[in-house]
């Protein structure tokens, strides 16, 4: 049964899921536009944008054949959706350690999606495209924490059954990587008053 504290995105999750599980293509509609961005920042931070969008394909075919299975409201479908990324992400880095690739960047192409504002989407896409690079220069364990708590929106007990770590693991990984990125950024704007 849903809260009363939980927020309209959770619960639309909440609602659209035992649709989705029924194979209701508007209802996986719902789920994959409510947490389709957050994985796909997630993933450019753990593998940077160039392999970020064929991974969350992987990951969104991972769900949608599976979703029949799954079992929880909206929160847990984020944490399940974020392991089920966690884990394409993980294999892909395998394989691309295994062989090397000349393939042609996402970014190559991205002047031919049309967007409903371009200059609000060019704007809001270099500062987050900004912020999860930044977020990737922290050691992995802290990137990962920071992006499951800040991008995707998890709590520290599901991002903790992500990780297969403690929440109080996560909260520490996340406080000390977000401790990092203030210094940085502080050093960042102090050199540029200084310049």
């Amino acid at each position: 049964m849903m809260s009363a504290m939980e927020d309209g995105p959770t619960a639309e999750l909440t609602l659209a899921l035992p649709l989705a599980r029924r194979g209701d293509p508007e209802a996986f509609r719902v789920l994959y536009r409510a947490v389709q961005p957050r994985i796909l920042r997630y993933l450019k931070g753990m593998l940077g944008a160039a392999d970020a969008e064929d991974v969350a394909s992987e990951t969104w075919a991972h769900i949608a054949r599976d979703i029949g299975s799954f079992v929880g409201e909206g929160d847990a479908f984020r944490g399940w959706a974020a392991t089920i990324a966690r884990h394409r992400a993980l294999d892909h880095l395998r394989r691309e350690r295994r062989r090397p690739t000349t393939a042609v960047p996402v970014e190559a192409f991205e002047f031919l999606v049309s967007a409903e504002d371009p200059a609000t989407d060019a704007v809001t896409a270099v500062e987050t495209d900004a912020a999860i690079a930044l977020i990737a220069t922290l050691p992995r364990d802290q990137a990962e924490a920071v992006l499951l708590r800040a991008v995707m929106g998890l709590d520290a007990a599901t991002a903790g059954r992500v990780l297969g770590k403690s929440a109080g693991a996560v909260r520490v990984a996340a406080h000390r990587g977000l401790h990092t990125l203030a210094g940085r950024l502080r050093d960042e704007q102090m050199a540029r008053r200084h310049a």
